[in-house]
């Protein structure tokens, strides 16, 4: 177990509902976004990237993906350019290589007796077809994108929302996700964090601490029931 956030016996008993992010803490997703990058990065002439380089832009949104992998020198035209072949591009091989992490479904399926949702800055429609496509769209109330408010997170619009939506309290809400701009979505909202330390986002989290840190999301149940290993 990974050390950086402890719990204590019970500390999280509380907690009644789940949101998880979904690049990176559901879903293995990084060949094809980085696939999907490379094909862009080639109908605009540039060269290619180091797909450890294009893993390290995802988490917040397609459009900002696109342009850091354009490079500073990009223009506004050549980003919405690159967004949209992007977009094209990816809505044709999302599933090509994706995969759910090892423990994902089994945590899941021990974690159904409580409501659960979906929070990512992933466009809503690709994060619905994606898990339609490997059948775990069943397990989440509630599917929300990079697009389906005003603003992403970190803000915690889509957060508060899916509170709303659930009638929970913020400290009765827990928000598992791979990076930094989760555990400051959670914070933003007033729910607990909880990281993975599978994802693309680890090293970020250095930064902003959750309150749980696992290394396999078929912990969390144990977790939850205030086991702790």
């Amino acid at each position: 177990m990974n050390g950086m956030a402890a719990s204590g016996k019970g500390k999280f008993g509380g907690v009644r509902a789940l949101v998880f992010d979904l690049d990176g803490t559901l879903i293995d997703s990084k060949l094809d976004l980085a696939l999907s990058v490379d094909a862009t990065l080639q109908y605009l002439g540039r060269a290619s990237l180091p797909h450890e380089t294009i893993y390290s832009y995802v988490g917040n949104g397609a459009a900002v993906l696109v342009r850091r992998a354009l490079g500073d020198s990009v223009t506004d035209a050549e980003a919405e350019e690159g967004h949209r072949f992007f977009l094209a591009f990816y809505r044709e091989h999302m599933l090509d290589n994706t995969i759910t992490y090892p423990g994902v479904r089994e945590a899941l399926e021990m974690l159904g007796d409580r409501p659960m949702a979906v929070l990512t800055n992933k466009p809503v429609r690709f994060s619905k077809r994606i898990l339609e496509g490997l059948g775990i769209t069943k397990y989440f109330r509630y599917v929300y994108g990079g697009n389906s408010f005003e603003t992403k997170k970190p803000d915690p619009e889509g957060m508060k929302v899916i509170l709303r939506d659930l009638a929970v309290a913020p400290r009765a809400a827990m928000l598992v996700g791979d990076s930094d701009v989760d555990v400051r979505t959670a914070r933003n909202a007033g729910t607990w964090a909880c990281g993975v330390s599978y994802g693309l986002g680890f090293e970020s989290m250095r930064a902003h601490p959750p309150d749980l840190m696992l290394d396999n999301l078929a912990e969390l149940p144990v977790r939850l029931n205030g086991r702790c290993e």
